[in-house]
């Protein structure tokens, strides 16, 4: 089936494209639908916010869409940035911004999580979480991932998740988990489009991890 990436992050939107390969998708993003606004983030939490980004989506397009919401949660700022990851500082500060506010600090433990959410047309929603457990960095380090990347250093793992190959990241990772555990729910539900391609409006059915 097509399904849609509610998002217009390019680095996300690769990400998700190296899960779903070989998965029977044929992967189409917002920006390919001609889709250029996405929703307010206005969810207390990763879950509500992906379900918000994935059914705004499937509404605009009428395809299955696929969305997630993640972010890096920090023991000694109280589980900062948490969903306010992407708002915690102004774009391209975000990292600097949080290399400065954990100076000095002993405690250094964090980790992403991922929800991942899938919309369908008839109302039939799949969601899922992945985390992924490590600690902040007292530098930056590496050139590839993208967001908070740089800056996180995975369990078990000496380099930062910018320092780690794809098919490594993809394995450790919050989305990589998220993704997996989705996975084995999908085929529990045939994909399903309605000819007119329109959403319906009748109550969701969801199913959860």
């Amino acid at each position: 089936m097509t399904v849609v990436l509610a998002t217009h992050n390019r680095g996300k939107a690769r990400e998700f494209a190296r899960l779903l390969d070989g998965a029977g998708f044929t992967v189409q993003t917002l920006a390919d639908c001609g889709v250029t606004e996405e929703p307010e983030e206005t969810g207390s939490t990763f879950l509500e916010n992906a379900l918000l980004k994935a059914r705004a989506a499937m509404r605009a397009t009428g395809l299955p869409a696929l969305a997630d919401d993640s972010g890096l949660c920090v023991d000694a700022l109280d589980g900062a940035p948490g969903v306010y990851s992407a708002r915690f500082a102004e774009p391209g500060r975000r990292k600097e911004t949080l290399l400065r506010v954990m100076e000095g600090e002993v405690n250094r433990k964090a980790r992403f999580v991922c929800a991942v959410a899938l919309a369908y047309p008839d109302g039939r929603e799949l969601t899922a979480e992945g985390v992924c457990e490590g600690e902040i960095a007292r530098g930056e380090r590496g050139a590839n991932g993208f967001g908070y990347d740089p800056v996180f250093v995975p369990d078990g793992h000496e380099q930062a998740f910018s320092e780690l190959g794809d098919d490594v990241k993809n394995k450790l990772s919050h989305r990589g988990r998220a993704w997996e555990r989705l996975a084995a729910f999908i085929g529990k539900l045939q994909p399903a489009v309605p000819n007119d391609s329109r959403p319906r409006t009748h109550a969701a059915k969801r199913e959860r991890e």
